[in-house]
């Protein structure tokens, strides 16, 4: 069995269409875990309106500490042996899913599958296709400008077990728990890409996401994670992406001799700053 979660809090605007587009993958051996944060909208009322109509769909709603107690929620209470998660405003391509299982009758557990996700921004207009085909621990900590980790889990499937191994979601981890996961899970499972698109992902005005990255505070708290699991790579690989980065400074720069700290350019070129 698949089963697919989705944490959910006051998103009436959202939460039929994300239940739609599971419904309309046509996907018999599959259960929809819908997790509640006790919204206060219209919320639970139309999860139960489709609950009463499709027995594939379960679901609760209580006060939780928000997104990864939603999701550690639901990973608690699947059946399911491979798993995925849909936040209420991406969907899947069609006949994802039916692809998905049908991959994972051959794969050792656990496996982590791996496609590629559409990025679409608040107009509809398609802003880039996410294709993260280098996903050994090595590349991912290289940066996202090297190599792209997979920017939805609409876009990637794993099986149930893999949590076992690498543990739940962070609670206090509010917006860096999905590149937590996946930095975890490439250390722990075989690792599949597949070179198709199977997610897609709405960069909303509004949302939390959105607001972090205009806030310049997501590419922050990437750059710390991404550090943080370096050290969990071989001593040479750590030496390696060290001297990159020494080398990728020097070269900024060499190109940019004015952006150089006052004191730098005095030691430099010998000259004081009164000279200057």
């Amino acid at each position: 069995m698949l089963s697919i979660i989705t944490p959910v809090y006051n998103s009436e605007r959202f939460i039929a269409a994300c239940i739609e587009a599971v419904v309309e993958q046509h996907c018999a051996d599959l259960e929809h875990i819908i997790i509640d944060g006790n919204s206060a909208d219209r919320t639970v009322q139309i999860i139960r309106q489709y609950a009463d109509r499709y027995p594939h769909i379960r679901w609760r709603s209580e006060p939780d500490r928000g997104q990864s107690d939603a999701m550690n929620k639901g990973i608690a209470m699947a059946r399911g042996t491979v798993m995925g998660v849909l936040n209420v405003d991406d969907a899947y391509e069609p006949n994802v899913l039916n692809k998905v299982v049908d991959r994972f009758q051959t794969l050792p557990e656990p496996t982590l599958l791996v496609g590629n996700c559409n990025i679409w921004d608040d107009a509809g207009r398609l802003v880039e296709v996410n294709k993260p085909s280098k996903l050994e621990l090595f590349d991912l900590v290289m940066g996202v400008n090297m190599h792209p980790y997979p920017c939805n889990p609409a876009a990637y499937f794993y099986h149930t077990s893999l949590h076992q191994k690498i543990g739940y979601y962070l609670l206090d981890d509010h917006y860096s728990m999905d590149l937590d996961f996946i930095l975890k899970a490439v250390q722990s499972a075989t690792v599949v890409y597949v070179d198709q698109t199977w997610g897609n992902y709405r960069r909303l005005e509004g949302t939390k996401t959105v607001n972090d990255m205009q806030k310049g505070h997501m590419n922050q708290r990437v750059s710390l994670l991404l550090k943080r699991y370096r050290k969990d790579l071989p001593l040479l690989q750590q030496m390696q992406l060290s001297l990159r980065d020494r080398w990728a400074t020097v070269t900024y720069f060499l190109k940019r001799p004015q952006a150089l700290p006052d004191a730098i350019k005095t030691k430099l070129f010998k000259l004081s700053p009164e000279a200057r």
